[in-house]
């Protein structure tokens, strides 16, 4: 009686035990499609807003950014999600719910060694490394390092070519996951292998000021014949640089080399350029900032490692050309206190901010973000088994495409 006590006790514990792992593994497997439920709906909203035409988030604190009725434990079936991001320090640390915004950071695949060195930790060998993981041309380092890997165990090759992860970077010489993600994981000052696709919100394709005809141009709201005109004019002396450089664009000269617009003038109509002299310039900070959406200085959509203000902590934005540490924070307490940036132009605004920096920084921001990171957590209630997924998304009028997929102890 005793051994067949023994033996039915032991068949009924391991059938138990057998019972509780079938169970956490169904509990692990809801959890996993509880976290796929809130990235699909992230990715859901995020289309919506693109395919309206909406600016996607108003800034650090508003819009899918900062959205608690729709991420916060969302209740489904036998559980609940949650998509969620921690807040930058200087914004009080913390938990959001929220998606996160790439271009608030600095793109590892475009920076230079200048912006990289302006990472806190981040030493000019360490640059180096990571331009010669990308196959920089005329890196010095490539050699080296080459021999460096190789000697590691298990040994590998650089990629030499554009990073495909963030957390590739912890493969390159002298990155440490303590320089990488600093106290908190989710939080670093680099955005992933991706570009910045940059649309027009109205949906239309913006007029670029390098190639396009008076024509053209004067189709731009804002923008008179006489202006396209002297937009033409100038840029056969001078190349644009970025939309910043439209300031300084003076009247046309009419045939005599003199200031003004002879049909205009002909006509008997008041010229609207006249009286300005030669020295002035015929679009001002204001009509820049109403202009600004439907311009462009390249045909080239794609452009690459552009930060947004509206969203970069004051270490991204320090990594700008001509940045200082007070000319940063007021950028972040102008878009706290008076509402995101609508364009680039809208920079004027900020105090301290004259022309000459505006051009520095200009072909380097944007506010209209289209990748963003969506950090979602899926939880069973009953017994507490949670699952997280993460990926990065880069959203069009018509798309929504997934750029990196993770799913572990995030």
């Amino acid at each position: 009686m005793a051994l067949l006590t023994l033996i039915v006790v032991e068949v009924l514990h391991t059938a138990i035990m057998d019972l509780k792992v079938t169970k956490n593994y169904g509990d692990k497997i809801q959890a996993h499609y509880l976290a796929l439920a809130g990235i699909e709906k992230a990715r859901a909203l995020l289309y919506q807003a693109a395919h309206n035409h909406d600016q996607i988030s108003a800034g650090r604190d508003g819009g899918l950014f900062n959205a608690p009725d729709q991420f916060r434990d969302i209740q489904f079936g036998r559980g609940q999600f949650r998509v969620f991001r921690r807040a930058n320090q200087a914004d009080g640390g913390g938990v959001v719910y929220g998606i996160s915004d790439e271009e608030s950071r600095l793109n590892v695949n475009a920076a230079t060694p200048e912006e990289l060195t302006k990472l806190n930790g981040l030493t000019a060998d360490i640059a180096a490394a990571i331009l010669a993981w990308r196959g920089e041309p005329g890196s010095n380092s490539m050699g080296a390092n080459v021999d460096y890997y190789a000697s590691l165990q298990p040994p590998y090759q650089p990629r030499n070519g554009p990073f495909q992860t963030v957390r590739e970077l912890l493969m390159i010489r002298g990155v440490s996951p303590d320089l990488l993600f600093g106290n908190d994981p989710q939080q670093n000052g680099f955005l992933p292998a991706v570009d910045n696709d940059e649309e027009n919100p109205t949906g239309a394709d913006r007029v670029n000021i390098q190639t396009a005809d008076e024509t053209s141009l004067s189709a731009v709201n804002g923008i008179t014949p006489e202006i396209a005109r002297a937009i033409v004019q100038f840029r056969n002396q001078n190349q644009f640089q970025s939309i910043a450089d439209l300031l300084d664009v003076t009247p046309p000269q009419n045939q005599n080399g003199r200031a003004g617009t002879s049909g205009a003038v002909s006509s008997g109509q008041p010229d609207p350029l006249a009286g300005t002299g030669s020295g002035s310039r015929v679009i001002d900070e204001t009509l820049l900032m109403e202009i600004a959406d439907d311009l462009t200085v390249t045909s080239d959509r794609n452009q690459a490692g552009l930060i947004n203000p509206n969203t970069a902590s004051l270490e991204a934005l320090l990594c700008l050309p001509g940045m200082d540490r007070e000319l940063a924070q007021a950028i972040i307490s102008f878009a706290r206190s008076q509402g995101s940036f609508s364009n680039i132009a809208w920079l004027l605004k900020v105090p301290g901010m004259d022309r000459q920096l505006f051009k520095q920084i200009a072909p380097f921001v944007t506010t209209r973000s289209e990748t963003f990171r969506i950090l979602s957590e899926g939880r069973i209630k009953s017994t507490g088994t949670s699952q997280r997924i993460q990926v990065t998304v880069r959203v069009s009028q018509s798309d929504v495409t997934t750029l990196s997929y993770r799913e572990d102890n995030l």
